[in-house]
């Protein structure tokens, strides 16, 4: 059996454990059964977002008029952009690989992880053109500290009929080189809200069923109302619905539901989008038998330092549960490779600073939040009668209005006493790039007046953000 000072089971954000801990000279086993680079290279934010860019672009052409310029969008080589993405996105992952390979203190397991004992792992081969296991290549390694970064997957509900048909995920969307005329996506979250912008501005008709009364359901209450109703004039949805069953007949799929008045109605297209949340990959790795705990959802148990249950075993990113975003696993990350080396590097472990942790939505009108929402301390005797909120729309500033921004707010939810920033909440233009203003202010301990008392420069699109400072009164 061979064995490693470090092993790092999974290799996206996990990488950054594994290439510390290389160049300090350790013995690193990176253990990977797909392309390098995880779930945000390979499948989300990266793919995603350069797609999302195609289609600002078409929206750009589609809405020229507005601003008294004729244009048309004549064509989509939908194939060819869809094929663009994936290269990048596969050469960069080839690229990383083969960096890690190059390496004299890693070695690179291609294999399905699956824990053996407390500190073994047998990387399980399979043979890439059976898909069956190949029991000869097995190997099992032992590992002094091990790192488990193996992430999320998507999640599908059962719904009656949907193991019958062949429905898409994220995975397989950002990845399909033929675009569908009508497309329907079961799910309101960030992931269904995302593709269906990408889906919907190169020219297909999008269908949304969502069990909720509003999108975005986890964005403050205002926010998601607001994006709700700008969604409902693109896009046919289909809220407080239930989803009865999913058919697939004559190359159309059916997916049956009882609407938000208790009607039962077919939502019929060409393609099938199941957005419905995420679940981690834990019963994969066969977790239980390290003895590491996990919670009821399946996330294993990590405490302030990313500790497990058991002693030199980590955790961070998804399948810790903490925070789903890829900025927040690489903090973790840095974290933790100190931590787990403090004693020997004659340091003290630190807890994780998550504070403030920002989020956004690549659609459009793009959205940003970070902290408190409006629901969350309407529902909170810590706060009743203790906060204020505030908020200015774009329109009525001069950049919003140059660029017919009529929808976008900024909106402030502070502490009334002392004016601190309890939560920001933005839709509009940019709100992704003018939350980190606000984070800044947030992290620096300052209050609303740091914001509100900063010269802006005259009339860029931040001013929006200080004029609902100033709206704030405390």
């Amino acid at each position: 059996m061979k064995k490693f000072d470090v092993i790092v089971i999974g290799a996206g954000s996990g990488l950054l454990i594994s290439s510390q801990a290389a160049q300090a000279g350790y013995k690193v086993a990176v253990i990977e059964e797909d392309k390098f680079g995880g779930t945000c290279l390979l499948h989300g934010c990266i793919p995603s977002k350069i797609l999302i860019h195609h289609a600002d672009i078409a929206r750009t052409i589609r809405h020229s008029a507005e601003f008294g310029i004729k244009s048309k969008l004549l064509s989509v080589n939908f194939k060819n952009i869809v094929k663009e993405v994936s290269d990048f996105v596969d050469n960069e992952a080839k690229q990383i690989e083969q960096g890690n390979k190059e390496d004299k203190n890693i070695t690179v397991c291609k294999g399905r992880a699956e824990f053996t004992g407390k500190n073994t792992v047998k990387v399980r081969s399979e043979n890439k053109n059976t898909g069956k296991n190949n029991k000869e290549k097995n190997e099992e390694i032992y590992g002094d500290k091990i790192f488990i970064c193996v992430g999320t997957r998507p999640g599908v509900p059962p719904i009656p009929g949907l193991n019958k048909v062949k429905y898409l995920t994220s995975t397989e969307a950002l990845r399909l080189i033929k675009q569908p005329k009508v497309l329907t996506i079961i799910g309101g979250g960030y992931i269904a809200a995302e593709l269906a912008y990408f889906f919907g501005e190169l020219g297909t008709k999008i269908n949304i069923v969502e069990r909720e009364s509003t999108l975005l359901k986890n964005e403050d209450i205002e926010i998601s109302e607001a994006f709700t109703k700008i969604a409902g004039k693109k896009y046919n949805l289909n809220l407080s619905a239930q989803i009865l069953a999913v058919g697939y007949k004559n190359k159309k799929y059916s997916v049956n539901i009882k609407d938000a008045h208790g009607k039962s109605k077919a939502v019929v297209s060409d393609q099938l989008l199941v957005a419905t949340g995420r679940i981690p990959n834990t019963g994969i790795l066969k977790a239980e038998k390290t003895g590491v705990k996990v919670n009821k959802y399946g996330y294993i148990e990590v405490n302030q330092y990313l500790e497990t249950s058991q002693k030199n075993i980590w955790a961070i990113g998804d399948i810790a549960g903490r925070y789903m975003f890829k900025h927040s696993a690489n903090l973790e990350a840095e974290y933790v490779y100190h931590n787990a080396f403090a004693s020997e590097n004659k340091q003290s472990k630190l807890p994780v600073d998550y504070y403030p942790m920002p989020h956004a939505v690549f659609t459009n009108p793009q959205i940003a939040g970070v902290g408190l929402m409006e629901q969350d301390v309407k529902n909170n005797v810590k706060y009743r009668g203790k906060y204020v909120i505030a908020k200015h729309y774009y329109k009525n500033t001069g950049m919003g209005r140059a660029l017919h921004d009529n929808d976008g707010f900024v909106k402030f939810i502070c502490e009334k006493k002392t004016g601190k920033i309890l939560g920001c909440h933005i839709i509009g233009t940019e709100a992704s790039t003018l939350i980190h203003e606000v984070l800044t202010a947030i992290k620096a301990r300052g209050n609303i007046n740091t914001l509100a008392n900063t010269v802006h420069i005259h009339p860029a699109l931040s001013e929006v953000v200080q004029r609902a400072a100033r709206k704030v009164e405390y």
